[in-house]
């Protein structure tokens, strides 16, 4: 007889109410066995509903004092609980959105920004979506602004890179309020040392890398790359139930100077895309350290928001360079990215990390597929395919490091461990 055949019992004496329940071993006491009742099957309803609520509705992962907060909210909360507190989330949606259209309807109404929406149309649209992936995902709007002029509107990508900073420098500050007020966890450091390598990174970049690429060549670039880190990401995720980390592991000085040189090289991207540091970022978080894609997520919101300012501001200020067609996308697109730019940030924070791998997936799809359509010389398409295939050897290589990292962390926990049982 296994530990499995044990049914349950009930163990009782009779009592001035008939039966009460008794200690085992206790003078009086009998055994009243209750036959086994194998659990009821659940129905295909069931079953839709408990997987849904699994991947759409899992929860937000909140800091700390966050959530002590809510688990402690008081039987008679005051106003301020309420707002603060019980409703924060729906209260961080709405502080960046009043904000952006209060002052986007004063001066739309000032210099009528209305008459060129018959002309300039298709980015406010196209932010519908960019805005919101923006703030659910680690892409970033500029990852769904940039392929769209490039490759749908043939626009110059130095215009799609301008554009791509200055909207998400509004739509991503949204999310980026949004995110902070909901005190929703994120890694700060990631956001500090990438912030740190991407600044330089940026301005190196847009000087003197930036220079040296054609537009069909930045854009078979900005796809091959993260298509191949998609496919990485992917491979990862085929691993049922695998350990993440809601923040990076032991921290270490050399694990500093990675997040620097990642933001670093994701500054570069920046430079020609438009997007690239949260991405970054996201790829060695993910794939090295093993942090969890519901941290790592509105980590890259926040990280982005911050360098979509300041790249905006170099551009905007220390070269002054910007086109006339990008200043007018970019004043079109506001009210549209300052509501679903906060909206995705709050649906992407009850989402499961495998949902959210899975809108990166579909995203890099979606922009391999439309280079494609662009019919893109051979050349640029084998080179495309090189850089794919080189791209999915490093990011394995990288997440073979993760899993190095990750067994050296468990069994260094497990000595410690067994120290203190010792």
């Amino acid at each position: 007889m296994g530990l499995n055949s044990i049914q349950p019992m009930e163990i009782s004496r009779p009592g001035l109410n008939g039966v009460q329940t008794a200690e085992l071993g206790q003078p009086g006491a009998e055994i009243i066995k209750k036959p086994y009742v194998p659990p009821q099957p659940l129905s295909c309803g069931q079953k839709v509903k408990r997987w849904f609520k699994k991947y759409f509705l899992e929860g937000q992962h909140l800091e700390e004092d966050a959530e002590e907060e809510l688990h402690n909210l008081p039987e008679n909360p005051t106003w301020h609980d309420l707002i603060f507190i019980k409703y924060r989330k729906f209260v961080a949606m709405l502080i960046p959105f009043v904000l952006m259209q209060s002052f986007w309807w004063m001066l739309a109404i000032r210099w009528n920004f209305f008459e060129w929406y018959p002309e300039y149309w298709h980015m406010p649209v196209t932010m519908i979506l960019g805005s919101f992936v923006g703030g659910m995902t680690s892409e970033g709007s500029g990852a769904v602004a940039f392929p769209v002029m490039t490759l749908a509107l043939h626009i110059a990508p130095s215009i799609a890179r301008d554009f791509s900073l200055m909207i998400q420098s509004c739509g991503m500050t949204s999310a980026l309020m949004c995110v902070l007020f909901m005190k929703v966890r994120i890694e700060h450091r990631a956001v500090i040392l990438g912030t740190l390598g991407a600044v330089p990174g940026f301005i190196i970049g847009v000087h003197f890398v930036d220079p040296l690429f054609n537009g069909p060549q930045k854009k078979m670039m900005f796809v091959s790359i993260w298509t191949a880190f998609a496919i990485a990401l992917c491979i990862l995720n085929t691993q049922k139930k695998r350990p993440t980390f809601k923040e990076i592991p032991d921290f270490k000085p050399w694990k500093a100077v990675v997040l620097f040189i990642t933001g670093f090289v994701g500054g570069v991207f920046d430079a020609f895309a438009g997007s690239g540091v949260d991405i970054c970022i996201f790829s060695i978080a993910t794939l090295l350290f093993r942090v969890t894609e519901k941290t790592v997520t509105p980590t890259t919101v926040v990280l982005k928001g911050i360098n979509a300012v300041i790249g905006f501001y170099y551009r905007a200020a220390m070269m002054g360079d910007i086109s006339e067609m990008a200043w007018r996308y970019f004043a079109l697109s506001i009210p549209v990215s300052s509501i679903t730019g906060p909206l995705g940030s709050f649906l992407g924070s009850h989402l499961h990390r495998q949902v959210v791998a899975g809108f990166v997936y579909i995203l890099e799809i979606m922009a391999l597929i439309g280079f494609l359509l662009t019919k893109p010389t051979w050349q640029l398409i084998a080179a495309g395919g090189c850089i794919i295939f080189a791209g999915f050897v490093f990011f394995s290589l990288i997440s073979k490091s993760g899993q190095i990292i990750l067994r050296n962390i468990e069994e260094k926990e497990k000595r410690q461990q067994e120290t203190g049982t010792v």
